[in-house]
């Protein structure tokens, strides 16, 4: 297949910023163009999103809990069991 040579203008900042995304979704900024142009002629349109989970602290830090057990309730087969933990934790809460 025959390459071709596309040169595009874009706004400084924005194409460092680009240029730092596609390395850390392991890729140049050629082959991530590609892509797209590929996707696009294949399903005439914006057919797709790539993005980083950009999580803040607290969020990070509760799915890390999550993966690890942390804070998570024992597993119910009685809604009216877990009703009398729930009351009982209130209860513990007020004393």
């Amino acid at each position: 297949m025959t390459q071709s040579n596309v040169c595009i203008r874009m706004d400084k900042n924005l194409k460092e910023q680009f240029a730092r995304l596609c390395d850390e979704l392991g890729m140049s900024m050629s082959v991530a163009i590609t892509i797209f142009a590929r996707a696009v002629v294949r399903t005439k349109s914006i057919p797709f999103a790539l993005s980083i989970n950009d999580y803040n602290e607290e969020t990070r830090k509760t799915i890390e809990d999550i993966e690890n057990g942390i804070g998570l309730s024992k597993p119910y087969t009685d809604i009216d069991e877990m009703f009398r933990d729930m009351e009982m934790e209130d209860d513990e809460d007020v004393a």
